[in-house]
């Protein structure tokens, strides 16, 4: 059974940073590219970055410059570091595994960026 579980989502003011965790089973971690999505209220769900089995790292031009994505595959586990944090990225974030046609979901957590 794939599990994929999120965490670390908070309530933090503008210009402050989280750090968002997911921790993956059930899969062969390392040959899947992980990747963060969020969907704010009333709006799709929207790409804010990959990380590819091989490394290669792509990220939504909203968050280039503050946003990192890791991986640690001998942990399982993907990582977003975020920084600068705006009230816009105020979202749910779900974390995401694809390798061909395999394309698993968490269940997403909350940020929110609010004075």
């Amino acid at each position: 059974q794939v599990q994929l579980v999120e965490s670390g989502g908070a309530l933090v003011q503008p210009g402050g940073s989280l750090r968002l965790s997911c921790a993956a089973s059930g899969i062969s971690f390392s040959v899947y590219h992980m990747g963060w999505y969020r969907q704010a209220p009333g709006k799709q769900r929207e790409l804010v970055a990959n990380v590819f089995s091989g490394g290669t790292r792509n990220y939504a031009d909203s968050v280039k410059g503050r946003f990192t994505i890791s991986r640690d595959n001998a942990k399982s586990t993907v990582y977003l570091e975020m920084n600068s944090l705006k009230v816009e990225d105020t979202a749910v974030y779900y974390c995401n595994a694809k390798l061909r046609w395999d394309d698993y979901w968490g269940q997403g957590t909350q940020v929110t960026v609010s004075s």
